[in-house]
Order: structure tokens, then sequence, then C-alpha cells
């Protein structure tokens, strides 16, 4: 079965998933592409032999479109999630879920309702070879009971639009929604620490930032967000348990000696760190959208992560350590990938 897939937003990951749908992954085609900007729309389109269509809730209408693939800008998500739910076609949507957790609990409402998993959250980093060979690790008590865990994130520059509260919302999400996965247990506690400032940050954002979650079960976590680093893109996750510790791998780059150094390169962004986890992503999502349910993070975890930023940001303007308000997980999610 080929699973026609219709695209909302033409921006600039649309337009590499589009590309992903059309030149990767087997056993999807991209069949309609809508964006605001039109002509945008039609450029991505024609790369992949797809139509334009006028709005999003056309797309979702269309009787040929069998999944949606959300990603636009992302105050838009709930409103198409909610229609591709209430049209009961599966749907993937890029992070965040919605900006909103009163709207991310509405999505989770409108999918018990509909009765099956329908939404897939684009959380890339469960789909990292390095991550899931470091979840088989933990969860086979490789070593222990894991009490710690060390992590970085680090971009090497940031544009002016960037604010302090993007360090927990746009990147500071992932670690969190990784974490959540890779330890099976609930951040319910967060605090950050603003060292001193970069010169290479602009006037109004504190960077780096230092972020301390505590989980559910009492492990301690640090992240330090740092978006100025000016080096390149840098993903670092070190578990600490009671008998050994977990890393994660660096991606595998030559080492060249040479002039009596070594050396090996550093991926300068998120698209060359995480190519193969998004094709990845993608083809699992295809293969199980063609057959039943996707597996992959659900609308639960798209509400967690939303719950758990607010927190953080919260804790970076108050100062204060932030409770985590989180509802309890239904137990229609149960079984989910968390």
């Amino acid at each position: 079965m080929t699973v026609r897939v219709g695209v909302i937003g033409a921006g600039m990951i649309g337009r590499d998933h589009v590309r992903r749908l059309t030149d990767v992954v087997t056993g999807a085609e991209v069949v309609a592409v809508t964006d605001l900007d039109a002509a945008r729309a039609g450029e991505v389109a024609a790369t992949a032999g797809a139509r334009v269509v006028p709005t999003a809730a056309d797309l979702i209408g269309q009787s040929d479109v069998d999944a949606v693939l959300v990603a636009s800008w992302g105050p838009t998500h709930a409103e198409h999630v909610l229609a591709a739910v209430a049209a009961g076609k599966p749907v993937f949507c890029e992070k965040p879920l919605a900006t909103d957790a009163e709207d991310c609990l509405r999505i989770v409402e409108a999918e018990i309702a509909a009765g099956r998993r329908l939404v897939q959250v684009g959380f890339m980093r469960r789909y990292d070879s390095g991550y899931r060979e470091l979840k088989k690790i933990l969860d086979a008590g490789e070593i222990g009971a894991p009490l710690m865990v060390h992590c970085a994130h680090r971009n090497a520059s940031v544009p002016e639009s960037y604010h302090s509260g993007m360090a927990a919302q746009d990147t500071a999400v992932h670690e969190i929604d990784v974490l959540r996965w890779l330890l099976d247990d609930e951040i319910v506690g967060v605090q950050v620490l603003t060292p001193r400032r970069t010169r290479h940050a602009h006037a109004a954002l504190r960077d780096p930032q230092i972020m301390l979650f505590e989980t559910a079960s009492g492990i301690r976590i640090d992240l330090e967000v740092f978006v100025n680093c000016r080096y390149g893109y840098d993903i670092q996750c070190e578990a600490v348990g009671e008998k050994g510790l977990a890393r994660l791998p660096e991606p595998a780059r030559a080492a060249v000696r040479t002039a009596g150094v070594t050396r090996t390169g550093v991926p300068q962004d998120w698209r060359e760190r995480f190519v193969t986890a998004f094709d990845v992503e993608f083809q699992e999502w295809v293969d199980a959208v063609a057959v039943g349910e996707p597996p992959g993070p659900s609308a639960w975890d798209g509400y967690a992560a939303t719950v758990i930023t607010d927190a953080t940001v919260e804790a970076l303007e108050s100062g204060r350590i932030v409770s985590v308000g989180m509802k309890d997980r239904p137990a229609f999610y149960a079984g989910g990938a968390r």
C-alpha cells in the first residue's frame, strides 16, 4: 500500500520532509501541498509531482489524502491536528504539538474520543541510532539504576529573533522528550541557572543556561543549553548508574592526522547531525500508517513536553524551582511509545 500524504507548510522543514518522502522513504507519495505562500507551495509541490491546495482544511478533506504532515508555523499546529483527527486521518505533527498546553489536551481528548492513535509528534531523537543504543543499555539494566544524567545541547549561533524562552521551547524540548523516553520516568521539577553570559549573544538573550531537572524517581538531570558556542552543533548525553555509565556516541566522522595534530569535524547544524534519524522516523511512520496506528511519540508526549517547557521558562523568569503541573496520563496511552 502506498500512503498518500498531504503536507501543510512548505517552509524549510516542510520542503525537506517532502524531499524525504519523495526520494528517501518507500511506500509514500506526496499528493498535495498547501502553504500561506502559494508560490512557495507550488515550488515544493513541483518537486514531488503533487498539486497545490488552497487551504489546510481543503487539503485534509481531499479524498486521496490518506495521512497528513503538519509542518506549518507552531501556533497553527493545534487547529490542523484537530482537523485531521476529526477526519479520522493519521497526522504527523512537527514539534510542538501545540504552543499551549490546553490545546495539547484538546488534541489528547479528541484522539481518545476517536478511539485509536492517529497523532505522532516529530521528536526525531528517538530514531537516532546512538540514542536507541543508549535506550537498550538502560532498559537492560547494564549500568544499574540511573542516578544522574549529564547533557549538553550546543548550537554554533542563533539569529536575533531567538529569545531566552526558546532555549527551553525550541532547543531543550528535544532533550526533555528523549530523556522521558530513555528513563521511562516523568520530570516533576525544574530549575534554571544562568552563568556568565557569552559576549556572542545579543543583549536580550540569556545564553548559556543550565537546566536542572528532577524526575519522579529522584534522578537528577543537568542540561547545558549553549546556543552561541561558535564551533558547531554538539549534542552530549551521559547516564550515570549504580554500577556504570553509558554515553551517547559521537557521530561517526573520519579522524585526520596531519602537521602534528589529530582532528575530527563537528556537525554544523541539526539537519547534518540527525539526517538519518529523520529518514528512519518517516520510514517507520509510513510503514505503521500503512498497516495500523503510528507507534512513535504520541499526543500525550507532545502535551508533556509543552507542560515541562512551560515550567522551564517559568523557572528561568522567576529564578525559583518550579514544580511541573502535569495531568495524570490516561490509560489510553499506557502502552504508548514512552
